[in-house]
Parts: structure tokens; C-alpha cells; sequence
């Protein structure tokens, strides 16, 4: 199905005229991507500091809340919540190796859990679903990537979280280098 196909065609035309634009940006998150792959320890150590900015960011976001509904009887939980989240994002500045080894067991489990509800809905939905095959293939998938990570731990923390930054950013540079020439042929 083409670009075009989806978009409004007002849209499209705006769009078009700044194909070149998505190309760009692909190219840049491309070599971002390949720049992290390089040197997996530096992107991991960057991706525990996002981490921790976020975190910090929602911890303000969080207190700021807890004074917006002082009347709903939770005001303490809420700010205690905000200043947890702000104690963790500096704890992740302070140490970074320890929050990538965290933040890896936590992607791990997640994995894990992930990939055996997708296997679950799979089977559950087979006489359903023509696709179940593929969702308890991609459970599966989904599953073992969990357990390689979690037999990996901790040593493989060091560089797992910086490897799915520039396995994330090349895929991301090559869809909009893909949507921009795509863009470029669309009627």
C-alpha cells in the first residue's frame, strides 16, 4: 500500500515537498546508531543518563501533582513517590554501572513476561486467529531474548542496553531514510 493510499492527499503533498528532510534525519539517527554500536559501553552509560533524567523529570512532575490534590488524603504518598524517583535518577548519575545492571535485569524480566503472554495469547487464540502461529513465534523470540539477557547478568550489562540504543536507532534512521523515498515517489 502506497504512502499515499494512507495519508490525505493535502497531506501527502505537505509531506512530499519534505522528503528530503526524512531522509536526512534517517541518515543521522543511521549513523548515531552506528556510532552507539561502536562503543556499546559509552551508549549504555547514555541510556542509564536518559534514564535518569527521566526519571527525575517525573519526580518533579510527581511532587508538583502531590501540592495540585494536597485535599485528596494522598498527599505524602505522592510526594514521597516524586522524591523516590528524583533519589533514583541521581543514584543512576552517581552510578551508572550499577543502574545498567538494574535497568538490564529489569529489561530481562520483562522480556521474559512478555514473551510468555504473547506465547499464552498465542495457543489461546488459535482457533481464532489464522496469525496465532505468528504471535507464539514472536513469544517465543520475545522469551528467549529474556532468558539469553537474564544468563548474561550482570556481566552483560555493560553493553546490552547500549546495543538495543543502536539496534533502535539504525532501524529508526532506515524507516524514515525508507519514508522519505517513499514520500519522494508519491503521486
Amino acid at each position: 500500500m502506497a504512502i499515499s493510499d494512507q495519508l490525505p492527499q493535502g497531506d501527502v503533498a505537505a509531506l512530499r515537498s519534505k522528503w528530503g528532510w526524512f531522509v536526512l534525519l534517517g541518515v543521522a539517527l543511521t549513523v548515531l546508531g552506528i556510532v552507539a554500536a561502536g562503543n556499546l559501553l559509552v551508549a549504555t552509560v547514555a541510556s542509564v543518563y536518559f534514564v535518569g533524567w527521566l526519571m527525575i523529570l517525573a519526580g518533579v512532575f510527581e511532587i508538583i501533582h502531590a501540592f495540585g490534590v494536597k485535599n485528596w488524603g494522598g498527599f505524602l504518598l505522592w510526594l514521597l513517590g516524586g522524591v523516590l524517583y528524583i533519589v533514583a535518577g541521581f543514584l543512576a548519575f552517581s552510578n551508572p554501572l550499577l543502574a545498567s545492571a538494574i535497568l538490564t535485569l529489569f529489561l530481562a524480566a520483562s522480556l521474559v513476561a512478555s514473551g510468555l503472554m504473547r506465547i499464552w495469547m498465542g495457543i489461546k487464540g488459535k482457533g481464532m486467529l489464522a496469525s496465532w502461529g505468528w504471535i507464539v513465534a514472536a513469544g517465543v523470540v520475545t522469551l528467549l531474548a529474556g532468558i539469553v539477557i537474564a544468563i548474561g547478568w550482570p556481566v552483560n550489562s555493560l553493553i546490552v542496553l547500549g546495543a538495543f540504543l543502536a539496534i533502535d536507532l539504525i532501524f529508526q534512521g532506515i524507516t524514515y531514510i525508507a519514508f522519505g523515498f517513499g514520500l519522494r515517489k508519491a503521486a
